[in-house]
């Protein structure tokens, strides 16, 4: 059976870099201060996405994301990797998104779009590593859920079959079309840019792109991709960015750890016994 399949994908901020300027004096990321990449999980469900697509002839695949206007490389990345299509919600009463608008504003994008059999993504983003997005994004369209997934093995008769993470071990469960499913960083890697697809694809770009493209390429080349305001996706203003966000960030911090000091313990029960009081004392343990 054919598929229509939505790939909910992020560009995110390199944690690893996180500095002093990191964040901005309403509480919000600095995304302008940090290198931005796909975020990692995000790649891991294009990848199940690109597999359901090569077995199930007629199936498409399309990149969904938002963010400003750069964030449309994240959807070339797809592309360059076998994605048929993508959407970039961007519009300023889209920033400062906690989860809750992030979710209403995906989720109204993917009304838009319409008829979707399938909706994965990452099972969380590393500038947040809250999970919500997607289940948030299945209870607001009603769809069926399936969490921390590692292997979406099939679909048949109207149903997923996924392999998914628990406690413990794994295991195996049905779920009926249509269905979020959200990957695990476990799964199978995303494949590697196609050079082929790189050449074909890497002059399409958003309208708010345009004249950045045009510049480099030295005329106006590739196919413009999909944008989308908030009035585009009819989405309620009080309900996206900062407005609808009751989630604020005091502050964001790169913390190490470091030992002040160190003891060394032997085997013999009154050093273990020792350990365990103070760490009792402490109120680390019990």
């Amino acid at each position: 059976m054919s598929l229509k399949i939505v790939v909910l994908a992020k560009q995110v901020p390199d944690t690893r870099n996180v500095g002093k300027d990191a964040m901005t004096a309403e509480g919000t990321v600095n995304r302008a201060a940090l290198p931005a990449i796909f975020n990692p999980e995000d790649l891991n469900a294009l990848e199940q996405a690109l597999r359901l697509k090569e077995q199930n002839p007629g199936s498409t695949v399309g990149v969904l994301t938002m963010g400003p206007p750069r964030a449309g490389e994240i959807i070339r990345q797809g592309l360059y990797r076998g994605a048929d299509t993508g959407w970039l919600l961007t519009d300023r009463l889209f920033a400062g998104a906690d989860t809750l608008a992030t979710s209403y504003a995906l989720a109204t994008a993917i009304k838009k779009i319409g008829d979707v059999d399938i909706v994965i993504g990452g099972r969380q983003a590393i500038d947040g590593d809250t999970a919500q997005v997607g289940p948030q994004v299945a209870q607001k369209l009603g769809l069926n859920q399936v969490t921390y997934a590692e292997e979406i093995l099939d679909v048949r008769d109207g149903k997923t079959i996924v392999r998914r993470v628990i406690d413990g071990g794994v295991e195996t469960v049905e779920a009926p079309l249509p269905v979020v499913i959200t990957v695990n960083g476990s799964a199978a890697p995303c494949r590697p840019q196609n050079a082929k697809l790189v050449m074909a694809h890497k002059w399409d770009h958003c309208p708010l792109e345009a004249e950045s493209f045009v510049t480099l390429s030295g005329d106006e080349r590739g196919t413009t991709l999909n944008q989308w305001s908030v009035a585009d996706v009819d989405g309620d203003a009080n309900q996206c960015g900062l407005s609808g966000s009751p989630t604020k960030v005091k502050a964001v911090k790169n913390i190490v750890f470091q030992a002040k000091e160190s003891k060394t313990l032997t085997a013999n029960d009154a050093d273990v016994e020792g350990m365990i009081k103070e760490l009792l004392d402490e109120k680390i343990i019990g």
